[in-house]
């Protein structure tokens, strides 16, 4: 699991009703922009906002995308562990690995009952890589990921590392030096951090900015690279940008799944809380867009 991960949107029509029928056309996308796999039914897939035959149909139109260089990541988490399991074991056949965040409205509350969940996932599905979604701020699953790691290793055969969704570089470069002398990974799930994360040696990264501007992340990875800072850090402030103008029209999930529209990928209406973007919004985004100067790096 390495390079861009596009954490993507559930596809739907103008009601919210999931259309399936669309993941061919934005996995197409996402692969003429060199995005190396999805991580699909996460927060920026609205998971908590899907019924489980959602999630599931979502698995198996992504599953139909698999290659060697399209991985397919699928996050089936929830609060009623009976439900994640089932997630899990349907996934079995489709897809290349699975997560889950922790559970977040009755929370573990100790390490090892976080690890005992996600044990119990894991072993319904044995054949699969399994990674654990840390993102605290969402779940309230404060838990030193170092120990996590050590705790899970132990425990769950078909661990495979964490994705990393948290503005913590202290505890990111412990987990890190940790996974240096191990197959595992640590991918990095904070897409306005990406430069950040780059010096602490992570090679892979989830995100959902991942979508929409591909080609502006690998330019700052190219940049880094090449020893030019200064252009790599002027290229991350252009994204953090993004984020927060999309972020201005109601909240950035529901900007960023209505930004995918000017792209020519339309993904549809957002679920409640989310908001949908007009065509007007649209086309005023599209010249704040210009006037950042990120139109050559969006993904095409």
């Amino acid at each position: 699991m390495k390079n861009l991960i596009a954490a993507t949107y559930a596809p739907m029509n103008g009601k919210a009703e999931l259309e399936v029928s669309r993941v061919d056309a934005y996995a197409s996308f996402l692969k003429r922009n060199k995005v190396a796999g999805v991580f699909i039914n996460g927060s920026t897939g609205d998971f908590s906002s899907l019924s489980i035959e959602e999630r599931n149909q979502l698995a198996a139109a992504w599953g139909s995308q698999r290659d060697s260089n399209f991985k397919v990541v699928n996050h089936i988490g929830h609060t009623n562990l009976k439900e994640a399991i089932t997630m899990a074991e349907f996934s079995s056949e489709f897809v290349d690995a699975i997560a889950t965040l922790s559970p977040y409205y009755f929370k573990p509350s100790s390490l090892e009952k976080l690890v005992f969940y996600c044990a119990e996932i894991a072993k319904s599905a044995p054949n699969l890589p399994f990674y654990y979604y840390h993102i605290p701020d969402l779940t309230g699953a404060h838990f030193d990921m170092l120990s996590f790691t050590t705790l899970a290793k132990e425990q769950i055969p078909s661990f495979a590392g964490l994705k990393f969704t948290q503005n913590n570089f202290i505890h990111y470069a412990k987990v890190q030096e940790h996974y240096r002398a191990t197959s595992d990974v640590a991918l990095f799930g904070v897409d306005e951090c990406f430069l950040s994360s780059l010096p602490l040696g992570a090679k892979g990264w989830v995100g959902s900015t991942y979508n929409h501007l591909a080609p502006l992340y690998y330019k700052i990875k190219e940049c880094f690279e090449e020893g030019n800072h200064e252009e790599a850090a002027m290229l991350q402030q252009k994204a953090i940008a993004f984020v927060d103008l999309v972020a201005s029209y109601g909240g950035f999930n529901g900007g960023g799944k209505s930004v995918m529209k000017i792209l020519g990928i339309d993904c549809g209406a957002s679920r409640y809380p989310h908001t949908t973007l007009t065509d007007k919004q649209l086309k005023e985004l599209t010249t704040q867009i210009d006037g950042l100067g990120l139109s050559p790096y969006l993904s095409v």
